[in-house]
C-alpha cells in the first residue's frame, strides 16, 4: 500500500486596510496627511457620527461612532469631512483587482478587508515576501497602507493582521498560540461581541486561552452550539475556504441611516423611510432577487436599539410593498421617543431563478396581462439573441446607481472582477 502524501499546509492572508476612508481622503488630497481627520456622517451638524478617523486624531481619544461635538472637544484640531463613498469604492475596486493578480482565489468580506489563499502562489520565495511585495504595491500604486496577517486559516490570520498598525506584516503560526494569541482578553478575539464577552466573563473566561482551555460542555451550556465553534477557534481550528463566490451568499439585503439630529418630527422620519425602501429596493433589483421577511431596526436618542420584523407568505421586492411594511411595523413599536437611526432590511433573501412563481388569484391576473408582452420579448429575443430588455435595464441600473449610506451594502464587493 502506498504512503498518503500529506496534505498541503495552508497559507491565507487576511489584508486590513488601515483607517481606509481617512486614508483614501489624505491619498486624494496630500495636504491632509499627517493631520487629524475623522470622516463623519454629518460634519455639519452638532450630532453627527464619527464613521472613521486617522491615526493622528485616534492619538486625541477620537473613536468610531463617538459624537461629533466629542471628538472635536479631544481634539479642537480635528478636520472634519463628509464621507465619499464612491471615491471609497472605486479604491477597493483596485485593491482587490491586485489581489486577484496574484491568486484567484480572493474573498472580499467589506470595502476595506478580505482573504488570499496563497497557498499555490509560486512566483516568490515565501509568503513574506509575497506580502512586502503586496503592501508596497497597494502603498506605492494607490498611496494607501494595509496591515496583512499570515497564518493557516482564516481566523488566525484576521486576528494576526490587527496585532501590527498601520503598515504591519504579522505571521500567526499555531504553535505560537499559547505565547501569542491566548495572553489577549477574550474582548480581543474576533466573532466574540461585547454581550458574549461579558457572559464569558462571568463563567471566569477573561482571555482567550482561558476559552481555548475550558470545558466544551460547559461551554455548550453558556453559548450553545457557538461555544463549541468559538473554542475550535480559540485553539487555531478553523477549517473555512476562502470562498472568491462567498459576496453572492446574501440572505438580507438592507440599508440604514443616522438622522442628522434625533427627531419624532413624523414628516422626517416618513422622508427617511421612504428613502430607506428606496435603497433596498434598487440593491435588491441589481441582485434580480426577492425576499419574504421585512425588519425594521429602531435607534433612539439613548442608544437603545430595538428590531422588529414581519414573516410573508409571498415573497416581495418593490419599493411600496417594502415601505408599507416597514411603516406598519413602525406605527406599531415605536415609543414615540427621538429617533436617532432607522434601517430597513429585507431578509429570507434568494435570487429569483431559485423561487418558484407564487400565484395567488391577483398575481395570476397580474402575471396573465403581461402575457403578451412576454411573447413580444421572446420573438425580439430569437431574432436578436439576448432579451433587450434586460439589457437595457441593466445598463440603466449601472448608470443610476449609488453606495446607499449604511453598514449593509456589500453587493458591489466583486465589482473588481468586472
Amino acid at each position: 500500500m502506498g504512503q498518503q502524501v500529506p496534505a498541503k499546509r495552508r497559507v491565507i492572508f487576511h489584508i486590513d486596510m488601515n483607517c481606509f476612508y481617512a486614508s483614501v481622503e489624505m491619498a486624494y488630497n496630500p495636504k491632509l496627511k499627517g493631520k487629524p481627520l475623522a470622516i463623519a456622517g454629518n460634519p455639519e451638524e452638532r450630532k453627527g457620527i464619527v464613521v472613521t478617523s486617522s491615526y493622528e486624531a485616534r492619538k486625541y481619544g477620537v473613536k468610531t461612532t463617538m459624537n461629533l461635538w466629542e471628538a472635536r472637544k479631544k481634539c479642537p484640531g480635528l478636520i472634519a469631512m463628509r464621507p465619499n463613498f464612491e471615491r471609497y469604492r472605486m479604491a477597493s475596486k483596485e485593491i482587490f483587482k491586485m489581489l486577484s493578480e496574484i491568486t484567484p482565489l480572493v474573498q472580499p468580506v467589506s470595502i476595506d478587508e478580505g482573504y488570499m489563499d496563497v497557498t499555490d502562489a509560486k512566483e516568490f520565495a515565501n509568503p513574506i515576501e509575497l506580502a512586502h511585495h503586496l503592501q508596497q504595491k497597494i502603498s506605492e500604486e494607490l498611496d494607501l497602507p494595509c496591515s496583512i496577517g499570515i497564518a493557516p486559516n482564516k481566523f488566525l490570520a484576521k486576528m494576526a493582521s490587527d496585532m501590527k498598525k498601520p503598515m504591519g506584516i504579522t505571521v500567526l503560526r499555531k504553535r505560537e498560540l499559547p505565547k501569542v494569541l491566548w495572553p489577549l482578553p477574550i474582548d480581543d478575539m474576533y466573532g466574540i461581541g461585547g454581550k458574549t464577552a461579558e457572559k464569558l466573563k462571568s463563567y471566569d473566561i477573561h482571555t482567550i486561552g482561558d476559552l481555548a482551555l475550558k470545558d466544551v460542555y460547559q461551554l455548550k451550556q453558556v453559548l450553545g452550539i457557538n461555544g463549541e465553534r468559538l473554542k475550535n477557534r480559540a485553539n487555531g481550528i478553523d477549517d473555512r475556504p476562502v470562498d472568491p463566490d462567498a459576496v453572492h451568499d446574501f440572505k438580507s439585503i438592507g440599508s440604514s441611516q443616522t438622522l442628522s439630529h434625533d427627531t419624532t418630527n413624523e414628516k422626517e422620519i416618513q422622508t427617511l423611510m421612504n428613502q430607506l425602501a428606496e435603497n433596498v429596493e434598487r440593491r435588491v433589483k441589481r441582485k434580480q432577487a426577492a425576499g419574504c421577511n421585512v425588519q425594521l431596526m429602531i435607534r433612539y436618542h439613548d442608544r437603545k436599539t430595538i428590531t422588529r420584523s414581519r414573516k410573508l407568505q409571498t415573497y416581495i421586492e418593490k419599493k411600496e410593498d417594502i415601505l408599507q411594511i416597514a411603516m406598519d411595523l413602525l406605527d406599531k413599536h415605536w415609543n414615540l421617543e427621538p429617533i436617532r437611526l432607522l434601517g430597513i432590511t429585507l431578509q429570507d433573501v434568494d435570487e429569483k431563478r431559485n423561487i418558484g412563481q407564487q400565484l395567488d388569484l391577483f398575481t395570476y391576473e397580474r402575471e396573465a396581462s403581461k402575457e403578451q408582452l412576454h411573447l413580444a420579448i421572446e420573438a425580439l429575443s430569437a431574432k436578436y439573441g439576448k432579451n433587450p430588455f434586460k439589457q437595457l435595464s441593466a445598463d440603466n441600473e449601472a448608470k443610476s446607481s449609488e453606495i446607499a449610506r449604511t453598514s449593509f451594502q456589500k453587493d458591489f464587493l466583486d465589482d473588481y472582477k468586472r
